[in-house]
């Protein structure tokens, strides 16, 4: 469940998805399954071979693609989640939920 942010946040998000955007949204997460990770950074992508290309310079796999959703998208959270939005200069998502300074 995506709590902490908007409603037009999150159809923005789904927006770019369907167009084929690679779309970043970070909202509060808990679960008992990874302590210490407050927050998920979403990257979503409906074109899927340019979400599995992105993932490649992360070394992220393309069988941790979470299509449960109609939106396609790699959960980012815990160390994967701060080095990969630092490396895409999209910090201010993380520090808006008081991940980093």
């Amino acid at each position: 469940m995506a709590f902490g942010i908007k409603r037009e946040e999150l159809t923005s998000w789904k927006q770019a998805v369907e167009n084929k955007q690679i779309a970043f949204l970070t909202h509060y997460w808990t679960d008992e399954r990874f302590p210490g990770c407050n927050t998920v950074t979403k990257v979503g992508c409906s074109d899927i071979a340019k979400l599995i290309e992105w993932g490649k310079q992360y070394d992220l796999k393309e069988e941790w693609i979470d299509y449960k959703e109609a939106y396609p998208h790699f959960d980012l959270f815990g160390k994967y989640e701060y080095e990969i939005m630092k490396k895409e200069g999209l910090l201010e998502q993380l520090r808006r939920f008081r991940f980093v300074q």
